[in-house]
C-alpha cells in the first residue's frame, strides 16, 4: 500500500473533471419561474428572454463637448462666423435652424440643430461682438456623436440567460426599456452533516469541531446571486438525513450537503442517493474534493460536497457554481482566469485536476504552503485558485500557471 492518500486506486474508474462537468450540464435545465420586473428592481436577476432596444442611443445626433456648432469643416486659416442668438442645450428640442456660414453656442449632450454637423471646442474659440473666430483646420463632424452610433433601435442589448449588472440596468434604461422578463431567484438549501459538528456559539466537546462549511457555503451561494432558503445540521443518522432531505426539497430548488459523500460507514449522503438509485456520478478526479456525490432527491438536484472546508469550497466553485447558474435560468460558464508566472515550485502527479490556494503579489502567483483540505486558513489567505491540468506537471518559479480569482468563478 502506497503512502499517498491521493493515489488512484487500481481498477477504479475515476471521472475526469471535464467529463463530469459535461455530464452535469447535460442533465440540468432552468427550474425557476419567470416574472416581469421594472428595470430598477432587476439587478442580479437572470433574463428569461432577449431584450431589444426600444430606442436608439443616442436618439439624435448630439455634441460631445461644450463649444460652437456650424455646418461642414473648415480648412487652414482664420475663420469668422456670426453667432445666432439661440443656445442649444441638453434636453432642448432641436428646432433651431442655423443658416449656412453661421454658428451657434452648444452645450455638451445637446442635440445638433438643423444646419450643424461640426462642433468647435470652447477652448479653441474666440467670441467677440457676436462673432466666432478660430483658426483651422477643423474636420467635418468633429466632436459630435451620430444617432444610434452606440445602439440602434431594435438591437439586442441583453441576451437571455444574462445575469443583469448595474451597467446593464443603465443600458436598458438608456434604450427605453422599462420592464424585463426575469427568472425568480434560485432557492438553495444547505445541510451540514456529521456528529462531530457544532454550530457557532455552542460549546464544542472534545472531539467536536465548529461547522465552518455552513456559513461559508451560505455566503458563497449568496455571492453567486442565489437565495439560501434553508440551512441546518444533521447528525450521522440515515433516517434523520432522509427527513432533512425531504424537508429541504419541499422549499428549495437545489440542495447542497457537506460531509458524508464518500464510501465510509457514516457516509450517509452517498449511501442514500445510491439506495434510491438517484446517484448521477461521483469519484471525480479532482484534488481537493475526491468524495463528491451528485444526484437527485424528490426532483431537487443534490450536490454532496466533501466535509473538509477547502474541498467543499473548491467543489462548490468548480461544479456547483456553473450548475446553479443553469438551474437559475442563467448561462453555464467556465471559470475566468489568466496566466501569470509562478512564485512557487510544484511537482504534480498525473490523473487529477488540482486546485491550489493562491494569491498574486508583484505580478507573480504565490501558493499556500500546505495543500491539506482541512487547512481553512489557506482559503482566507488566498485570493483565488491556481488550476493545474490533469496530466503530470513540474512547475518552477517563473513558469506560467493559470490563476483564477474568486470573482472568476462567478461567471
Amino acid at each position: 500500500m502506497r503512502n499517498d492518500c491521493f493515489a488512484l486506486p487500481p481498477g477504479v474508474n475515476w471521472t475526469p473533471v471535464d467529463d463530469a462537468l459535461a455530464d452535469l450540464r447535460s442533465r440540468l435545465s432552468a427550474v425557476t419561474q419567470v416574472e416581469t420586473l421594472h428595470v430598477a428592481d432587476a439587478f442580479g436577476r437572470c433574463l428569461a428572454a432577449p431584450v431589444l432596444a426600444r430606442r436608439a442611443h443616442p436618439p439624435l445626433p448630439n455634441t460631445a463637448v461644450d463649444g460652437y456648432g456650424f455646418a461642414g469643416g473648415r480648412g487652414q486659416g482664420t475663420h469668422a462666423l456670426p453667432l445666432v442668438t439661440d443656445v442649444a442645450a441638453a434636453g432642448a428640442a432641436p428646432d433651431v435652424i442655423v443658416p449656412d456660414g453661421h454658428a451657434i453656442r452648444i452645450l455638451t449632450g445637446a442635440a445638433l440643430p438643423l444646419g450643424v454637423d461640426t462642433v468647435l471646442l470652447q477652448e479653441e474659440a474666440d467670441v467677440t461682438d457676436g462673432t466666432l473666430r478660430f483658426d483651422g483646420p477643423v474636420k467635418a463632424g468633429a466632436n459630435t456623436r451620430k444617432a444610434g452610433e452606440d445602439v440602434t433601435e431594435g438591437q439586442v442589448v441583453a441576451e437571455a440567460g444574462r445575469r443583469l449588472t448595474a451597467a446593464d440596468l443603465g443600458l436598458l434604461t438608456a434604450t427605453g426599456v422599462a420592464e424585463v422578463a426575469v427568472r425568480a431567484p434560485l432557492r438553495v438549501a444547505i445541510l451540514s452533516t456529521g456528529d462531530e459538528l457544532v454550530p457557532a456559539g455552542q460549546v464544542a466537546a472534545p472531539g467536536q469541531i465548529y461547522d465552518a462549511n455552513g456559513p461559508m457555503l451560505r455566503a458563497q451561494i449568496t455571492a453567486l446571486g442565489h437565495r439560501v432558503v434553508h440551512q441546518g445540521h444533521v447528525a450521522d443518522d440515515r433516517a434523520a438525513l432522509r427527513a432533512a432531505l425531504d424537508a429541504a426539497s419541499e422549499v428549495a430548488d437545489v440542495i447542497l450537503t457537506s460531509g458524508g459523500a464518500s464510501a465510509g460507514d457514516e457516509d450517509h449522503v452517498s449511501a442514500l442517493l445510491q439506495d434510491t438509485q438517484s446517484m448521477a456520478l461521483w469519484r471525480i478526479a479532482i484534488k481537493p474534493g475526491r468524495p463528491l456525490a451528485l444526484g437527485v432527491w424528490n426532483g431537487a438536484p443534490v450536490f454532496g460536497l466533501p466535509g473538509n472546508p477547502v474541498a467543499a469550497l473548491v467543489c462548490t466553485l468548480v461544479f456547483a457554481a456553473p450548475a446553479l447558474s443553469l438551474l437559475a435560468g442563467g448561462r453555464w460558464f467556465a471559470p475566468h482566469g489568466f496566466d501569470l508566472p509562478a512564485a512557487f515550485t510544484k511537482r504534480k502527479k498525473p490523473g487529477r485536476r488540482e486546485f491550489l490556494r493562491a494569491r498574486v503579489r508583484d505580478g507573480r502567483v504565490e501558493a499556500f504552503a500546505s495543500e491539506g483540505s482541512g487547512r481553512i486558513s489557506g482559503l482566507s489567505w488566498a485570493e483565488g485558485l491556481v488550476e493545474l491540468p490533469d496530466g503530470a506537471l513540474d512547475v518552477a518559479p517563473g513558469d506560467p500557471v493559470r490563476f483564477i480569482p474568486w470573482a472568476g468563478f462567478a461567471g
